[in-house]
């Protein structure tokens, strides 16, 4: 059987067996596509699953890096988010990857995601899974939300927890700027006291977005608060 790679369009050549006649999972990206989404492995920050052994020494402190290490030293945001975990390294491909999927509206190239997120999420322990949302503009701009069409593609039913405040694109503002901005978010619908809440977003960057969801969340009653993210950056 032959199809395309979703991203490149290079032809797949699909051998099939009496095993894969029932258990088949057709291949969507080339073998040198997938091969350059990395996943991130080995010793991690318990913070930011950021990889530890890309770290100078001096950028370490204990089990984390020094960025987690002075959020958590921070009272006001000390404990807000639990621990955030990130699949993939942010590397060249996936960030253009991630460009075509998300500013050009190429929905299909959320699918071969679905299997890991799914493996991901139906390991974990939570009541609710909820996306960081887009702002109303953003949302008419590009015609869906990129980490809620992440979640259905993994067959993943989201909870509307937040709602998001206008403001510039977060890819056009310093890291200075993110650490320093302004609450963006309020609460949506669903009741989230007591509950273990997931947010989920697609990059991680200085984690002030995360971290501001998981506030207002906490504040609203939200036993604890955790992240999971495609791509660390």
């Amino acid at each position: 059987m032959v199809s395309n790679c979703l991203y490149c369009g290079e032809e797949l050549m699909e051998v099939l067996s009496w095993k894969s006649l029932f258990y088949r999972v057709p291949p969507l990206l080339c073998n040198k596509c997938e091969k350059q989404l990395v996943i991130i492995e080995g010793k991690r920050c318990s913070g930011c699953s950021r990889s530890m052994e890309e770290l100078p020494y001096d950028f370490i402190k204990g089990e984390q890096c020094l960025d987690c290490d002075r959020w958590e030293s921070d009272h006001e945001w000390k404990g807000v988010l639990r621990q955030n975990d990130s699949l993939y390294q942010y590397n060249d491909f996936l960030k253009e990857y991630l460009a075509r999927y998300k500013y050009r509206g190429d929905y299909v190239l959320a699918k071969p995601f679905a299997p890991i997120l799914k493996n991901y999420i139906e390991k974990s322990e939570f009541d609710l899974v909820t996306p960081i949302p887009l702002s109303n503009e953003r949302l008419y701009e590009r015609g869906f939300n990129q980490s809620t069409a992440l979640l259905e593609e993994a067959e993943v039913r989201p909870s509307c927890l937040l709602t998001r405040i206008h403001s510039e694109k977060q890819s056009k503002k310093t890291r200075r700027e993110r650490l320093q901005q302004e609450q963006v978010f309020q609460l949506g619908v669903g009741d989230v006291k007591g509950k273990r809440v997931l947010l989920f977003d697609d990059i991680y960057t200085t984690g002030t977005t995360l971290r501001q969801a998981a506030k207002l969340l906490k504040e609203a009653g939200a036993r604890e608060v955790s992240s999971l993210t495609l791509a660390r950056g």
